[in-house]
């Protein structure tokens, strides 16, 4: 279970009534016209689930053999993949092990590649388009260093996830490799409910269903309309983004940075953008991780410009008895308040004294707390920041889908290379 406490004051009248239903209107039309898919992919993602497994069964011990499942993606191909995998790694005992080839860093693809054998892994080729440069040089270096025979067996060690008739999705047809294609109105920041998170996660042994249970219950709670603290968060950060620019999202708990890494994606490219007014608007996403982060970043939280708002993330429960021990030590007496503590309590108790803290300075805050982190809780928090940005980018109203942003800068790439060849 998971307790959303609205801390955010948002005044309720005739005006504000009207753009809150103005939004919610808004992503059901969404919803209906198929205008974004990513509000149905908890159900229509259930059958990618028994795609998955046969896989797992029919290619010649292929799957049985692996200990690695090589995720090669970038961006919203991998980065949702890789949150939960972090959250979750540490429940299970019996999962393949994922490795994430993102960035094109010469050093951090060779050490990740170490132990990594053709024999031993599964790679999962993602790329929405087909055509990102990174994944696509990233897939070339793999299939030279363990020299693939796309000709033989071989391509039973490769999985393509990409749009139906990409060139990546043309690429799987020619040398019969399998493929599972992403919804073509599922943008790449909104898509890890997709094929793009589910097949690599039931690969490696996770109970993906229940993800894909938790979000859909959330959905349907916030289509409901039970869910109306989302929209009135989404009013308080749209109408107060001058005063406000920057949210900061300050997670307890170290397996959430990657999770944090996910939600910066999703904010900044879904809601930097220029509106109807011809003006540029947006909020700046920044993450952090409690208690390591309150030692450097609160300290611009605190006296700083305030221009922040911070939401926190709490895991009540991390299920781990580890107990501060009982012990003094001469010098450092000062810290024996914590003695015989559960280290659960502490890490806790730094996220409330903090939050407290912000308060007392008039600074804006809101708090996720988390009952402990299983599946199905994991599915609702993701519906939740993407319900989140869908409703702030109609209030804001611009296309809360789009990317024409980036697109400069891939082709002013493409002309370097152009003009040293």
């Amino acid at each position: 279970m998971i307790e959303f406490n609205k801390y955010f004051k948002v005044e309720i009248n005739e005006e504000n009534n009207r753009l809150m239903m103005n939004a919610f209107g808004l992503l059901i039309h969404e919803k209906e016209k198929g205008v974004s898919g990513y509000y149905n992919l908890p159900c229509d993602s259930l059958n990618l689930l028994k795609e998955a497994k046969d896989y797992m069964i029919n290619e010649d011990g292929v799957y049985q053999n692996a200990k690695y499942i090589v995720v090669i993606g970038i961006g919203g191909s991998s980065l949702g993949t890789k949150a939960i995998n972090s959250m979750l790694k540490h429940k299970y005992k019996n999962i393949k092990e994922m490795i994430f080839l993102e960035n094109p860093d010469p050093v951090s693809l060779s050490c990740n590649l170490e132990k990594v054998k053709k024999e031993n892994s599964i790679f999962v080729i993602v790329s929405k388009s087909g055509g990102t440069v990174e994944t696509i040089s990233n897939f070339k270096m793999i299939l030279n260093r363990y020299q693939f025979d796309l000709t033989s067996k071989d391509n039973k060690r490769i999985i393509i996830v990409t749009d139906e008739g990409s060139s990546l999705c043309k690429f799987a047809d020619a040398y019969k490799i399998k493929t599972f294609t992403i919804p073509s109105n599922v943008g790449g920041r909104f898509s890890v409910l997709s094929a793009v998170g589910v097949i690599p996660l039931s690969l490696a042994g996770y109970d993906v269903q229940d993800i894909l249970k938790g979000a859909d219950s959330f959905i349907k709670s916030f289509f409901d309309a039970k869910e109306e603290h989302i929209i009135l968060k989404a009013l308080f950060q749209v109408q107060n983004y001058k005063k406000y620019p920057i949210n900061v999202l300050f997670s307890y708990a170290d397996f959430l940075e990657d999770f944090t890494k996910w939600f910066i994606q999703l904010w900044a490219e879904s809601l930097g953008k220029i509106d109807k007014n011809d003006d540029n608007v947006g909020l700046t996403p920044t993450a952090h991780i409690g208690a390591v982060d309150q030692h450097s970043f609160l300290q611009l939280i605190m006296q700083g410009v305030k221009d922040k708002t911070v939401t926190f993330i709490k895991i009540k429960d991390f299920e781990n008895k580890l107990t501060i021990p009982n012990m003094s030590l001469k010098y450092l007496e000062k810290t024996d308040f914590a003695n015989g503590v559960l280290f659960n309590e502490l890490i806790n108790a730094e996220c409330d004294a903090t939050k407290e803290s912000l308060i007392t300075k008039n600074i804006p805050v809101d708090l996720i707390e988390i009952d402990k982190i299983n599946e199905e809780n994991i599915g609702q928090l993701i519906a939740y920041f993407e319900l989140l940005t869908s409703c702030a980018g109609a209030l804001f109203g611009i296309n809360t889908y789009n990317q024409p942003g980036v697109e400069l800068g891939k082709k002013i790439l493409i002309k370097k290379f152009e003009k040293k060849n």
